[in-house]
């Protein structure tokens, strides 16, 4: 027999990290989402499935549904987007990659975005939306690099019926179509459901209601993945897009919409304030500002910015040695010169210095030792260490040297830093 909780769609135990870190989820949580806000990562514009409700090249800034993006970002460029959106909007609490295409078919991309961004912020929370083809194949990884919520669209849990909604898969060196295609995404999805729901990983589970092909399936679907052990599942009409299979097909109205989520709260808790955003957005859920932050709009009104930042330029590291940026600005005995454009750098010399700061009676009164190794950077762009602290960083600033902060691998600090410089000319 069902007992009480699981009739009334009871939320699993999670651990406290996750829970805390789902109460500010606007996504899974609807308490949040008027409170924090997300900002969705366009870094994996391609797709490994067809559906016939999705057509990612047609784009209208007004308009706001999966697939739909303004630009396309690499992860170097996502984390300067990040910087900046994390800079203008407080309450940014998540940040997510939803595509324009699929997150896993871009996963190399996805990745690296991800381990940028947390390498500045290990605090935000991340989130990623699949449809689910490759989640055996990088379920382990997803775990790995601490994504705690995943959302994956599955809607179907017959393959006669995702034969309607799928037009091919791309599996493997191989292109399926029909049943064939629907049955390899299906297993593929099940499977991936239940290995992140074991490993603590929060599923949130979409469903597109499409009138006449599985909107009455839909209730059989959702009791699979709550068995699999989804979080929660998010049932969203249908909006048929310009040039797709269904763009002839009437959009699901919201009054069979929530029918069928009162249906299917009874066995598990349903999200009703979703708002099917775009692939860019950025904001609280019900105010999309993802056209006040378009990079690319940056980046051409600043042409002759980025014709300087592709010149060689020199960065000065504090790293004890050579991998990591790992030392405070005022405890470095050496820095490492690197020279370099963009993303291709090449040590050139190490350079000695006194410690910047001796202890606090020294620290107080050697203006002049200060001066003098300040004046050792001079001809850098950049100081990159893993804190500095003011005093340090206005008398860099005051040589027009700018300090960055960061803790990782120095590959990836020199990167963060050249978009750091980009950043400070543009604004």
């Amino acid at each position: 027999m069902e007992s009480a909780c699981s009739k009334a769609g009871c939320k699993p135990q999670i651990p406290d990290h996750i829970a805390e870190k789902t109460s500010k989820h606007p996504c899974y949580s609807a308490e949040a989402h008027l409170q924090y806000a997300r900002m969705h990562l366009p870094v994996a514009p391609a797709c490994n499935i067809q559906c016939n409700y999705c057509n990612r090249k047609f784009d209208c800034v007004h308009e706001s549904r999966p697939g739909v993006t303004s630009e396309i970002l690499t992860p170097a460029e996502a984390l300067l987007k990040f910087s900046w959106v994390k800079e203008q909007i407080k309450q940014l609490s998540v940040v997510g990659i939803a595509g324009p295409g699929d997150a896993l078919a871009n996963w190399p991309d996805t990745k690296k975005a991800i381990e940028l961004i947390k390498a500045i912020d290990p605090e935000i929370t991340f989130c990623l939306s699949t449809n689910g083809l490759m989640l055996p194949e990088y379920g382990q990884e997803i775990v790995d690099l601490g994504v705690h919520h995943v959302t994956v669209t599955c809607n179907a849990i017959d393959p006669e019926i995702g034969a309607k909604l799928y037009q091919y898969a791309h599996y493997k060196g191989e292109t399926l179509t029909g049943v064939a295609a629907a049955q390899v995404l299906l297993e593929n999805q099940l499977q991936g459901i239940e290995f992140l729901a074991k490993q603590g990983v929060l599923v949130k589970v979409n469903i597109v209601m499409v009138t006449g092909i599985n909107d009455q399936h839909i209730p059989e679907v959702v009791k699979k993945v709550k068995e699999l052990g989804a979080f929660i599942t998010n049932i969203m009409p249908l909006i048929p897009a310009p040039g797709s299979n269904f763009e002839n097909f009437p959009q699901t109205s919201m009054k069979d919409i929530n029918e069928m989520r009162n249906l299917c709260q009874i066995d598990i808790q349903q999200m009703r304030h979703c708002k099917q955003c775009r692939a860019d957005a950025i904001g609280l859920l019900g105010e999309d500002r993802s056209q006040e932050f378009r990079l690319s709009t940056i980046i051409q009104q600043t042409a002759p910015i980025e014709e300087a930042a592709s010149k060689p330029i020199k960065i000065a590291v504090a790293s004890k040695y050579g991998k990591l940026v790992d030392l405070h600005f005022g405890h470095a005995t050496e820095f490492r010169i690197y020279q370099g454009d963009n993303d291709k750098f090449e040590l050139l010399e190490t350079r000695q210095v006194d410690k910047y700061c001796a202890g606090m009676e020294e620290c107080d009164t050697e203006e002049g030792r200060r001066e003098v190794i300040v004046d050792a950077l001079k001809d850098c762009a950049a100081v990159l260490t893993m804190r500095i602290g003011h005093s340090a960083k206005e008398r860099l600033r005051k040589k027009g040297i700018c300090s960055v902060e960061f803790c990782d691998s120095v590959e990836n600090g020199l990167l963060y830093a050249v978009q750091e410089l980009k950043m400070k000319e543009v604004m």
